[in-house]
């Protein structure tokens, strides 16, 4: 079911009391998409601009159902026809993996990027925008799952990555996690939302809910998500404070060249790849065939020989044409000794008594 309606007054309060998306006013997204002259503009070293490839694949795992789902766009104005002749591409791509049910994921993949594309503030604001997109599609989706509407009641995590010229804006909730490579070295642009997280433990108990044998009010593995407003004291519309919240986490960066791609996962791959290892593991593939596509799946396959028992999906993002260079190891001193050396230590263990017991 895809909801076409504006935002109305209604519903903009709703979304005003869910969420501060003021906060963001002056964050280095906005500033960059104002135009401002930032220091790294003045530098020639970080002067980079990405060549953006991407890649996906998904597999159903062991589950019966597959309630994973996925969006690459790569012009999100253009797709949704609000692009002038002198804009800049902005591209946009999404992990959403649901729980309960397929319909909350596939929702959110619908009209997330719709709404966002529509929003007045688009593409200047980014920040604020994405905020709102949140709380405005989660509100769109509880009316689908009122007694009146046809949709079953489901939830959805949600992980998004948009570029912009040089920047990457990640926005997450919920527990997909987007990685990037930064030479080889794992850098996570995402946090984790799960109730053993202290911070979100922290924030859970400050506004009345609890933690029991790692769920949050006993009931959800996860601590912000879209969706899940059939679940009891988690959240009611119009009602600031639940501890179960669609407002994602940001992170922005300017992209250099040191910067190679960024992995966007579903929850079931991080169960059996550290952030470092996905990395590691990409890296040797992308060097062998430089097939982003083909990378995902071959991610996606070493992860069921690992014994993943999720649902899959991967999204990648390469930001070079070339793949990843092949670098020496840091960090490890390789210690040498030479023949001569190497003579003496043979003498001196073969001068040295037993100290076996007769």
């Amino acid at each position: 079911m895809c909801v076409k309606d504006e935002i109305g007054g209604e519903e903009a309060e709703e979304i005003q009391k869910l969420g501060s998306p003021s906060s963001f006013a002056s964050s280095p997204m906005e500033r960059i998409c104002e135009n401002t002259v930032s220091i790294d503009d003045l530098n020639p070293v970080m002067n980079f601009v990405p060549i953006v490839r991407s890649g996906e694949w998904f597999n159903i795992g062991a589950r019966e159902h597959m309630e994973d789902t996925h969006v690459c766009i790569s012009d999100l104005a253009k797709k949704f026809r609000r692009r002038s002749l002198d804009a800049e591409a902005v591209s946009f791509y999404g992990v959403f993996d649901g729980h309960g049910g397929k319909d909350a994921a596939h929702f959110v993949c619908d009209n997330l990027p719709r709404i966002i594309a529509e929003d007045s503030d688009f593409p200047l604001k980014l920040e604020k925008v994405i905020v709102r997109s949140f709380l405005q599609t989660d509100l769109q989706f509880a009316k689908t799952c009122s007694p009146q509407a046809s949709l079953p009641p489901s939830g959805t995590t949600a992980l998004v990555a948009m570029i912009f010229g040089r920047s990457l804006l990640v926005a997450n909730a919920g527990d997909c996690r987007a990685v990037l490579s930064r030479l080889g070295v794992a850098i996570e642009m995402s946090k984790d939302h799960r109730p053993c997280c202290a911070r979100e433990r922290h924030r859970v108990e400050s506004l009345g809910g609890f933690i029991d044998d790692g769920y949050l009010n006993g009931q959800l593995g996860v601590t912000r998500a879209l969706g899940d407003w059939h679940l009891e004291g988690m959240k009611v519309p119009g009602q600031p404070g639940g501890p179960l919240i669609a407002e994602p986490e940001l992170n922005h960066i300017t992209l250099s060249k040191e910067d190679e791609f960024l992995i966007i996962g579903s929850d079931g791959l991080w169960d059996v790849f550290s952030s470092q290892n996905a990395v590691d593991f990409a890296r040797r593939r992308l060097q062998q065939h430089n097939d982003v596509k083909a990378c995902c799946k071959d991610i996606i396959e070493e992860a069921l020989k690992r014994g993943a028992d999720d649902n899959l999906t991967v999204v990648m993002l390469c930001f070079h044409a070339d793949p990843p260079m092949r670098i020496a190891h840091r960090g490890r001193l390789q210690k040498t000794i030479s023949a001569e050396g190497l003579n003496s230590l043979k003498s001196l263990l073969e001068e040295k008594p037993s100290t076996k017991d007769n």
